[in-house]
């Protein structure tokens, strides 16, 4: 049974109003299946915004966290435990990183990303080698160190002062990064998926030049994988499928499966400048935490989920292009692997929540990328059927926003 006072309505008198939530409230989920208070059952392509990779309440999962909350639940960094050492120990072999360190969120880990950025520099090429360049629509999280990186004015509008010395370049421009770095420059901080900013995908030869120039400029080449990294894209973190390596990378949301957990990685060399008391999380490496991201990346580093991701790509793509053949409403499919993007042609620009609430009504979950892309990034192993199911919604639902029209 629901508590049936726990309405939608209630969230106006007790919330904060920074978020706008659906006026369904789902209650219970299994697979990428949810359930509201109603009893109505939806596909969910959403994800929790790319968090819930394996779906709800996955059965390892929640095997891993009844197993450990019989256990231990916090310490503090005062003292380390075993499942965060576990983890640490994994991502470390399986990545270019030599060194981990563990936060509760993607902003969380970026914040750690940004400083230890700057104090490497500082530390080997002293205070005025702190320029930190970033792209044009990117976003790096809500702290405001984070909000100032992130290359998205309206979430610092109203915030200033923000930090100084960060510079935005249009993403993918080759002329405008190099014209941009200098050796005040100490890091370059990218997306290899922009996903807030409309899902787009870094081109090869951008991302190869970006780390030759901070090659050449002693800075320091930062990813942040926390919605393209754990899978998402057909490989464990994006950066593999580009023949090149970051001296430091952010990866959170799937890395939990919906336990919140980031984390910062990065190598020998620079790890150093985070020495001991200059930054901190009192939940960081919380064993609950650690103990389910062991298993979440345990199921997903296998070849039969990575590979499924690609043939699940491609079963989206068929279906979108079939919706676009009958409704004319795309200019384009953008992503890689499942983070989905369909880029709306220009009279529907500004209409993407149309079509999300619209899709909701006929049960299917969506998101959006901004107010001109509708995007996807459901579990890396949900059904081929859900898939089938969940398009169909979505084609109902862009069928009412359609007939209705672009002014309604």
């Amino acid at each position: 049974m629901t508590d049936q006072t726990l309405t939608r309505d209630l969230f106006n008198e007790v919330m904060v109003p920074n978020y706008n939530p659906q006026t369904i409230i789902p209650v219970r989920g299994k697979g990428s299946r949810v359930w509201d208070q109603q009893g109505n059952e939806f596909i969910d392509f959403a994800g929790g915004i790319a968090v819930n990779a394996l779906g709800h309440c996955h059965p390892r999962l929640v095997a891993a966290l009844k197993d450990q909350a019989e256990k231990l639940w916090h310490l503090s960094n005062v003292y380390t435990n075993e499942p965060a050492l576990a983890l640490a120990k994994k991502l470390t072999e399986l990545t270019f990183a030599d060194k981990v360190f563990f936060a509760n969120s993607g902003g969380e880990a970026n914040e750690a990303a940004f400083k230890l950025a700057r104090k490497y520099a500082y530390d080997n090429f002293g205070p005025e080698k702190n320029e930190i360049i970033s792209f044009t629509q990117s976003f790096h999280g809500r702290t405001l160190f984070t909000v100032s990186v992130g290359g998205q004015q309206k979430y610092r509008e109203g915030f200033e002062p923000v930090p100084g010395g960060i510079t935005h370049c249009p993403y993918n421009d080759i002329a405008a990064l190099e014209a941009a770095i200098s050796d005040k420059t100490c890091a370059v901080v990218m997306e290899p998926v922009q996903g807030e900013g409309g899902i787009i995908c870094g081109d090869p030869a951008f991302i190869k030049r970006a780390r030759e120039l901070c090659d050449q400029y002693n800075a320091l080449l930062v990813f942040d994988e926390v919605q393209s990294g754990v899978g998402r894209t057909g490989k464990l973190y994006a950066y593999m499928d580009y023949g090149i390596e970051p001296d430091i990378l952010s990866t959170a949301k799937a890395l939990g499966g919906g336990f919140p957990i980031g984390a910062m990685l990065t190598t020998d060399k620079i790890a150093p400048s985070l020495g001991f008391g200059t930054h901190g999380s009192t939940y960081g490496g919380n064993p609950l935490a650690c103990a389910v991201a062991n298993e979440v990346v345990d199921i997903i580093n296998t070849p039969e989920v990575l590979a499924g991701v690609l043939k699940k790509r491609q079963r989206f793509e068929d279906g979108l292009n079939a919706i676009n053949e009958k409704h004319q409403i795309f200019t384009e499919l953008r992503g890689k692997g499942l983070l989905v993007g369909a880029a709306l042609k220009p009279e529907w620009h500004g209409k993407a929540a149309k079509f999300l609430a619209a899709a909701r009504e006929h049960n299917t979950m969506i998101l959006v990328a901004g107010p001109n892309v509708l995007r996807m990034a459901p579990s890396l192993i949900i059904p081929d059927e859900d898939i089938k199911a969940g398009l169909a919604g979505l084609e109902k639902g862009i069928a009412d926003v359609v007939a209705a029209g672009p002014d309604a």
